[in-house]
């Protein structure tokens, strides 16, 4: 059943229970860390690329930023989120809710702010913003392999390959590689969706959990986890393991989302954070206005265009995903990213990146290049790379506002 969830694969049994070295001594089976190298070297394609195509961007933007006197370390780990997330970390969260816009950290998740405190106090010789770097650095390459794993289960290695690449090469990609949450995030995203598919249920609701404590999406993967796994109940209605991991996956974003509230003394406290950012869901009623205003009223910047694009292309890519008949849990958790993103009030400028987690939304596109032949494929995936590389820089040198 390819498209199916099903219970991890496993070798079929030896008939020898152990193999033998040229002196007779048994050998002991292979250990989790034999597996695991196994699995490193199946997905070293997908981590190559994947690493060849975020280089050239990085190499891209700091030529670029360095003809412009810009400082590339300060770009990329100090400005805009990465300085929110930094003082969290230093400082920690507000008392009060206050009154102004745009100027309450609550809005923030914890989980990354913590790591990068715990980052600092482990090696404090580390300049300001380097353990954000690092963490998101880190993160990317666990993404990225997660993402390799779902492709590959569905549709093979090559589809894998491709579907990594190609989160690589997307415009706001360089975002990645910065002190942001969005690699964080989608490695714990792509992780717990293999995990459902594999019917490793603890484990996908421990993931979800994790990615419902890095970004206020994480109620959409919890969702999913969560879903998937009651709807496997009725084929094993005593499952213990598929309860749990439904039980676990909202913990995470529940337990932040109610520790606001606590902070603040009122029940929606974390909801009146997200007012005061003027991020309230609205069913899209301000993203159709912003895109009329866009290409009706003025003329539309650039990157601003390429939000655009990257939104609408999104939701052609999510109907084709459903017409391809996707496994359930990918559908629920890109369905519901897009309706939370497509569906805010909030500001429009960032939307790009937000969808940045939602990768099997690629799958038709990975499918479709897996099946060409190869010099199609390393064509298309090339400008794409090329195209990621020339948006990055624009995005943090030539774009006025925060990526």
């Amino acid at each position: 059943m390819p498209y199916g969830i099903s219970e991890p694969r496993t070798a079929a049994p030896s008939r020898v229970p152990a193999s033998r070295s040229p002196l007779g001594v048994a050998r002991p089976r292979a250990g989790r860390a034999d597996r695991a190298a196994r699995a490193l070297r199946h997905a070293s394609p997908a981590l190559l690329a994947y690493a060849a195509v975020r280089a050239l961007g990085l190499l891209v933007f700091a030529v670029w930023a360095h003809r412009e006197h810009r400082g590339v370390r300060h770009l990329l780990m100090e400005s805009w989120d990465c300085d929110w997330y930094l003082k969290i970390a230093e400082h920690g969260y507000a008392h009060t809710l206050g009154a102004q816009f745009d100027a309450n950290n609550l809005a923030f998740f914890p989980l990354f702010p913590a790591l990068i405190r715990a980052g600092d106090t482990l090696v404090p010789a580390l300049p300001r913003g380097a353990a954000g770097l690092v963490i998101a650095l880190v993160a990317s390459f666990a993404a990225a392999w997660g993402i390799f794993a779902v492709g590959d289960r569905l549709y093979g290695r090559r589809t894998g390959v491709v579907l990594a690449t190609l989160w690589g090469s997307l415009p706001v990609a360089l975002v990645q590689w910065m002190g942001y949450t969005e690699s964080l995030f989608t490695a714990f995203t792509a992780w717990a969706l293999y995990a459902v598919l594999t019917g490793r249920w603890v484990w996908a609701g421990g993931l979800a959990s994790l990615a419902g404590l890095t970004r206020p999406t994480g109620v959409a993967l919890a969702a999913a986890v969560s879903v998937a796994a009651l709807l496997s109940l009725r084929r094993a209605p005593f499952h213990a393991r598929a309860l749990a991991g439904a039980l676990l996956a909202p913990l995470g974003w529940l337990a932040y989302v109610g520790w606001v509230g606590l902070r603040l003394g009122r029940w929606d406290g974390y909801f009146a954070v997200q007012k005061l950012w003027h991020n309230e869901w609205d069913g899209g009623v301000e993203t159709l206005r912003r895109m009329h205003g866009l290409f009706v009223v003025e003329r539309p910047q650039l990157f601003l265009a390429m939000v655009t694009a990257v939104l609408l292309g999104s939701v052609v890519l999510y109907a084709l995903s459903a017409a391809d008949r996707q496994p359930l849990p990918l559908l629920l958790f890109t369905g519901l990213l897009l309706l939370i993103v497509l569906g805010s009030s909030g500001v429009y400028f960032p939307r790009a990146r937000f969808l940045l987690p939602g990768f099997p939304l690629l799958l038709p596109l990975a499918v479709a290049l897996a099946r060409a032949r190869t010099p199609v494929m390393v064509t298309v995936l090339s400008a794409a790379a090329l195209t990621s590389a020339a948006f990055g820089g624009h995005m943090l040198l030539a774009w006025l506002g925060p990526p």
